[in-house]
């Protein structure tokens, strides 16, 4: 484990636990235990967290939306805000690693769902309250319209995390993706497909530039 990290670059190492075994994953967490560490999970499907010892699960405060886990106590708080804005219901498995991400780090976010662009009126409700984030991240699949439509609404800098659901043209989160990196909308960036950990991490990236340690 790259225990360094945060020292270096302010973000805390996180576990990636698709591909590994059970087993090693219950390695990871029962060294972190023992050293007294805080760690992140992420992709820690349900059936392999089943698979961990008891010891391990008891100590993992868990989250099956979004697949991850935290151990050890919360983070301090730090300075700023985020917004997490998702177009439907459907966007939560990432939307939720993203607000878990940011929760780890101990990053203020705010959580606003279901404010597609096929009914507009539902996100110029909730607009004034996204534009008081200092960062917005925009979880959108099928077209991919809300990273649009955010940019060029808000002043904060705007985080496209494009998710992968969606049938037919829009299967996979491709379109999605081409919309975020097509758009018109000058400023907006954009995370790989399903990324809300990378979502996260870069709004963090953001907010340490916005409110440097004093």
């Amino acid at each position: 484990m790259d225990w360094d990290r945060e020292a270096r670059t302010g973000l805390a190492e996180a576990v990636y636990c698709a591909g590994k075994t059970p087993a090693q994953v219950d390695a990871i967490a029962l060294a972190a235990l023992n050293e007294g560490r805080r760690l992140l999970l992420t992709r820690l499907v349900p059936e392999r967290r089943a698979a961990l010892s008891p010891h391990v699960r008891e100590a993992l405060d868990y989250d099956a939306i979004s697949a991850t886990a935290i151990l050890g106590d919360p983070a301090a708080a730090r300075p700023g805000s985020v917004a997490v804005v998702t177009g439907g219901l459907a966007d939560m498995p990432a939307a939720t690693e993203a607000t878990r991400t940011l929760a780890f780090h101990g990053a203020t976010a705010t959580l606003v769902a279901d404010v597609g662009v096929a009914g507009l009126w539902r996100l110029m409700a909730r607009l004034e309250e996204i534009r008081r984030a200092d960062v917005v991240i925009a979880v959108a699949g099928m077209e991919g319209a809300l990273f649009s439509v955010l940019a060029g609404l808000v002043a904060a800098p705007v985080v496209a995390l494009p998710v992968s659901c969606g049938t037919g043209v829009s299967a996979g989160g491709r379109l999605a993706l081409g919309a975020a990196l097509g758009s018109c909308a000058p400023g907006l960036v954009a995370v790989n497909i399903d990324n809300g950990f990378g979502a996260a991490q870069a709004a963090l990236r953001i907010l340490a530039l916005a409110h440097p340690p004093q």
